[in-house]
């Protein structure tokens, strides 16, 4: 599976077909066309992105991470992460909650040089992941999602996500989450592409992990 910097998933074509067959999720797909889900290619960088994203808008976490990047020196890397003043670090709008999550997983990047997620199930890369502190299951599903590219993953605990099912298929009103999986079971097995449609049918730019 495709995991170079900014390259589509090669599932992504086959995955929009299917999808198709649901009506509300073909309009959706129609007014994105062009646009894919696409992987940076680091680890880390997927997982210091979630940590950055939890808990707050798309927008609020690119501003953030903008201006986190802009004090390391233009990227984020663990080594920058660890070298850099706290203060520095709770400047750029992480709560100190966050930084200490942040400094976790540089230390975690910084010791283990390999790593073999891409040869594990779900599952066993689930487990791996929230062994480190600050990543709990919403961040190693958008690992899952964005940097290992794995097709059929449903965030359901993530609110843009519920907001936008809730929107495109019960009028806004709340929706229980066993229905919400009760509708995703027509998505499978491409719910990362599903569950990528409609997060971008509700923000202005493309989510990235």
């Amino acid at each position: 599976m495709a995991t170079a910097k900014n390259k589509k998933p090669d599932y992504w074509f086959k995955a929009k077909r299917h999808l198709s067959k649901d009506a509300t999720l073909a309009r959706i797909i129609k007014a994105y066309k062009g646009e894919t889900l696409a992987s940076r290619g680091s680890a880390f960088f997927s997982l210091a992105r979630a940590i950055v994203g939890q808990q707050i808008s798309v927008k609020a976490a690119d501003t953030v991470w903008n201006k986190l990047a802009a004090v390391l020196g233009g990227e984020v890397l663990p080594a920058t992460v660890l070298d850099t003043d706290v203060s520095h670090l709770r400047a750029c709008g992480l709560s100190g909650q966050k930084v200490i999550y942040l400094r976790e997983l540089s230390q975690f990047f910084a010791t283990r040089s390999r790593h073999d997620w891409h040869l594990k199930s779900d599952e066993q890369v689930m487990a791996d992941l929230i062994s480190i502190k600050g990543i709990g299951k919403w961040s190693a599903e958008m690992f899952l999602m964005f940097h290992l590219m794995r097709p059929d993953v449903f965030p359901i605990g993530d609110l843009g996500l519920r907001k936008a099912i809730e929107r495109h298929y019960n009028k806004s009103k709340k929706m229980a989450p066993e229905k919400m999986h009760r509708l995703a079971e027509r998505w499978k097995p491409y719910r990362t592409v599903a569950t990528w449609y409609l997060w971008r049918s509700l923000d202005p730019v493309p989510i990235e992990y």
